[in-house]
């Protein structure tokens, strides 16, 4: 018995390159060097470094902290996916974080108004979340096909717009109200039929799962099979990886650019949802900003597989559950944002140089390839 498992063992490593193996430990050999460089950088100002890191983890670990993590991570994910969109098709919609503010915005307001059966009332505040995320993508997705604007520029711009309009919108004379108790101002709250309970998924708090934690992990397997499993995902993959081939093999690149961008904006449109149908329930100035950002290093931290995000999204909320003890101890939380900023930067010149080594080793093994497939010459033994 023992020696069938070592031989299926072996068969299967057998079946994975070193440059497999390569992609696999370059995550991990990052995460471990920025753990080395957050340790010196705790070192030179004077904070316990193992003491620290250990502090973090017993924190994180609690129950109460496993919940926030899964909660942030939720909307963390639905921001990277939305990001791994545009990125299979070689565009970069930094604009995700205007487009999911500006759609939470509208459908706090459109929730806040209407009085439906529960099932329509939180179908019809995420339709309207998808349908201005999309919309206020669809802009740059015009803009690139129609004028050859490049969707950076574009996007940040739009960025800047969507806060200008937001802020012109959450106002007393048109969709704000007072928050009672406090001097906030938000839309008209949102009716007990148009809110998602949360889920009791860990024992030992109070503190409950987002609801929509399931919608998140719905669009992940949509992701999946759309980019891996259909026409339209190989289109796109293929017009991301070179357009020539792409307009060789028939495919209409400017309308892939429009229709990726799209996607991309009614999946951004998703990423206030948990927290405005699970938490707030109502778009107030409080409502967290800065997700878009977040969702674009996580989805160069899972180099945009669905899998791979999913645990770029729970380590990235792990580690902004765990900075909250850090005050408490008298340490600075800033030095989370700097293992964050250390493992996308290590990510990435990993990949690159796995990248890199896959292309040198697919050099050499068509070079011995053809050396073996050279005819011998006439009256030359073979």
């Amino acid at each position: 018995m023992s020696r069938e498992k070592s031989t299926f063992a072996d068969r299967l490593l057998g079946r994975v390159s070193p440059a497999g193996l390569l992609s696999l430990a370059a995550p991990l050999v990052a995460i471990a060097f920025a753990a080395v460089i957050t340790m010196v950088i705790l070192a030179v100002t004077g904070a316990p470094p193992l003491d620290t890191l250990v502090i973090m983890g017993e924190y994180g670990t609690r129950p109460r902290s496993i919940v926030l993590t899964l909660n942030a991570a939720t909307y963390y994910y639905l921001s990277a996916l939305a990001v791994a969109i545009g990125f299979r098709m070689n565009l970069f919609n930094i604009g995700v974080d205007g487009q999911y503010r500006l759609a939470a915005l509208t459908a706090a307001a459109v929730g806040g108004a209407v009085t439906l059966p529960a099932p329509l009332h939180v179908a019809l505040i995420i339709f309207v979340a998808v349908l201005v995320g999309a919309g206020w993508a669809a802009i740059a997705g015009l803009l690139k096909v129609r004028r050859g604007v490049s969707e950076v520029i574009s996007t940040i711009m739009l960025n800047a717009i969507a806060t200008a309009l937001g802020a012109w919108l959450l106002n007393k004379e048109r969709l704000a109200v007072e928050v009672a108790g406090s001097n906030n101002i938000g839309t008209n709250p949102i009716g007990p039929s148009g809110q998602v309970p949360g889920l009791e998924l860990v024992a030992g708090t109070q503190t409950k799962v987002f609801g929509l934690i399931i919608l998140s992990v719905v669009m992940g397997v949509l992701y999946h099979v759309v980019i891996n499993r259909t026409r339209f995902g190989f289109d796109l993959r293929a017009t991301g990886r070179s357009e020539s081939a792409a307009v060789a093999s028939g495919v209409n690149v400017k309308r892939m650019i429009l229709i990726s961008m799209i996607l991309s904006g009614g999946v951004a449109g998703l990423v206030g949802m948990p927290q405005l149908l699970g938490a707030s329930y109502s778009y107030s100035l409080d409502f967290p900003t800065g997700l878009g950002f977040t969702g674009i290093a996580i989805a160069l931290l899972g180099r945009n597989n669905p899998i791979g995000i999913a645990f770029g999204a729970l380590l990235w909320a792990f580690l902004d559950t765990s900075a909250s003890i850090l005050q408490i101890q008298k340490i600075s939380p800033d030095i989370v944002t700097i293992m964050q900023g250390t493992i996308v930067l290590s990510v990435i010149i990993a990949y690159e140089l796995v990248h890199r080594y896959q292309i040198s080793a697919e050099q050499r093994r068509v070079s011995r390839r053809l050396a073996d497939a050279t005819p011998t010459r006439e009256g030359t033994p073979a």
